[in-house]
């Protein structure tokens, strides 16, 4: 692996899941921020291209042929590669000068003028993570880079739909891993796909009020939105429509959606047009004035406690320095073990001015088409693997530290016993069954019954539970966990190499990859996802068809509608009502 890794991170890992095999290893390693593992996936995809072949280049004996694969950006030009699928690979576009010296905890700005051609055919540093040592390959302060995926043949009048990509990791690490080549050839080459990198961890979202009279509040955030604008400037240079976004996000990612849906309270900045979130997350979101705490550990460990400018001191302070302290500790009045997911968005009174619950509740939100959805067992990759109930309350606590004891017992008492399951404790279904409904299943709930509870709602809001089951992850007790869903989205070969998709996407579910697939690119390319599905895949209704509350179940060899289980609505009205005290 590459990098060293902070021992918090490791035992945190430990707690997750034993024993895990290799590929499932990865997405609990990049939801837990060990970032050395993505690391080694990025040396493999560049290397190996798309589908774990060397990207070729087309022959070609003219000048216009050559130019296929080059774009003028007026700040540089880029020259991409044309894969053997007829798809254009742009890797590595810068879309936002450096954030660094200065630009530390500032919003983005445009990047300067760049003479002569650039080579487009390596992904750009990743973002620095939680939890990870330096120096460390393919990781760097230095990183708000894009990736585009177009056809060969488009041209600035080919106007395509836009499938833009918010990747997750916690808010504390991310890489745009996903290749999105295959989409846009199975897309038959109408739409183009792109995916960035944006600032996490201390780098994206320090706060304190002394990060908002120097500098910016949810970097992160307005890295993100300052990619959308990017998009509305350039992308008709690749073929695409700026009027026809459509802005997907995963995990984190999903959360960044909720928090765009929300921004500057629900201001239409016409910068997307319709939203796909999987598996939305809802860490805690507190205010400004409750993450001092973290702002002074960060001023202590760097040795700035005592600078007569605090953020000039932070700026000058080395990179090394800095990404020792980007570490997480325990909440204020827990103690022992920190929370999963230590960075998070705060609610800076601007782009994010409440908490994501309320700001739903009151219809403070875009109302654009949208698919939501979360998969059946979202928290098995970072429940606690209890073997006492007294665990389960600590690990509920770590996460939302305000939910007091009496608080968290009744929460104990609205899951019902579960039978036990491989490789785990007695209490670990209860834990990861908990953690995954308050921190992405109940979420995902409240915001299709927002969409839906407004006036002139545009009826315009599909919903799904991804239940796929593979023997492997059977085996290892995870049920159907966080974001399996992506590799039928994107194609079990999407990030190539050694880190092709699991066995069961070659083979018995291997009738999932065209049925999601198809029904995402649908949804891209006329926001409706049935006009374009898979043949074999049923029609999908909306969340308010019928009695309401219809959802798409996905498994393999049943994908039909079904209605929310009621027992679920009874626990997600509870979360709903402890929204305030878990800071959601």
């Amino acid at each position: 692996m590459l990098g060293s890794v902070n021992q918090s991170i490791g035992a945190a890992l430990a707690r997750v899941h034993k024993k895990i095999r290799l590929w499932h290893l990865y997405t609990a390693l990049l939801a837990l921020g060990l970032v050395g593992i993505v690391l080694a996936v990025v040396l493999v995809y560049v290397r190996n291209g798309q589908k774990g072949k060397a990207p070729t280049q087309v022959q070609v004996d003219t000048p216009s042929n050559q130019s296929a694969a080059r774009v003028n950006l007026g700040y540089a030009q880029y020259q991409g590669t044309v894969l053997e699928n007829g798809v254009a690979q742009y890797l590595g576009l810068r879309y936002a000068k450096s954030p660094t010296g200065n630009l530390r905890w500032r919003a983005p700005v445009e990047p300067g003028q760049v003479a002569g051609d650039q080579a487009a055919d390596n992904l750009g540093q990743f973002c620095l993570g939680t939890g990870v040592g330096l120096p460390i390959a393919f990781q760097d302060e230095d990183c708000l880079f894009a990736n585009i995926w177009a056809p060969a043949n488009a041209t600035v009048d080919s106007k395509l739909p836009v499938w833009l990509m918010i990747q997750g990791g916690g808010y504390i690490v991310n890489g745009p891993i996903w290749n999105g080549s295959y989409v846009v050839e199975v897309s038959k080459r109408n739409v183009i796909f792109v995916n960035f990198n944006y600032r996490v961890g201390l780098y994206g979202f320090l706060a304190s009020e002394q990060v908002r009279a120097d500098g910016d509040l949810n970097v992160g955030l307005l890295d993100q939105r300052f990619m959308m604008r990017w998009v509305q400037k350039h992308i008709v240079q690749f073929g695409g429509d700026p009027d026809r976004v459509v802005l997907q996000g995963v995990s984190a990612g999903a959360g960044s959606v909720a928090h765009h849906l929300t921004a500057f309270g629900g201001k239409d900045e016409k910068l997307f047009h319709a939203a796909i979130s999987e598996s939305v997350f809802f860490p805690t979101h507190p205010r400004v004035a409750e993450l001092e705490w973290q702002f002074d550990y960060l001023l202590s460990e760097t040795g700035c406690s005592n600078a007569s400018d605090a953020m000039s001191c932070l700026r000058e302070t080395s990179l090394a320095v800095l990404q020792a302290a980007n570490v997480a500790t325990p909440f204020p009045g827990r103690f022992g073990t920190p929370p999963l997911f230590y960075w998070s968005p705060c609610i800076d009174g601007d782009l994010s001015r409440d908490r994501l619950y309320a700001m739903f509740e009151n219809g403070d939100f875009l109302d654009v088409p949208v698919i939501f959805g979360t998969d059946n067992d979202e928290g098995s990759y970072f429940g606690l693997d209890a073997s006492t109930h007294q665990e389960v309350a600590a690990f509920i606590q770590n996460n939302y530290p305000h939910l007091d004891n009496e608080t968290t017992r009744e929460i104990l008492m609205a899951y019902p016993p579960e039978d036990p399951v491989p490789k785990h404790g007695a209490w670990f279904p209860l834990a990861y069954r908990a953690y995954g409904e308050v921190t992405f299943i109940c979420p995902n709930i409240h915001i299709l019954d927002s969409f839906q509870a407004r006036p002139n709602a545009n009826l315009q809001t599909w919903a799904y539970r991804y239940n796929v089951l593979s023997a492997e992850n059977v085996g290892e007790g995870l049920g159907v966990p966080h974001t399996w869903e992506t590799f039928a989205v994107f194609g079990p070969d999407s990030i190539g190499g050694i880190w092709s998709g699991p066995a069961s996407y070659y083979g018995a579910d291997a009738g999932m990859v065209p049925i999601m697939m198809n029904y995402w690119i649908s949804f891209v390319r006329t926001l409706d996802p049935n006009v374009l599905r898979y043949v074999k895949a049923p029609e999908w209704s909306t969340w308010r068809s019928g009695s309401g509350q219809q959802q798409l179940k996905l498994e393999t060899g049943n994908v039909s509608m079904e209605n929310l289980a009621d027992d679920l609505k009874s626990r997600c009205g509870m979360w709903k009502d402890l929204a305030g005290m878990t800071e959601q």
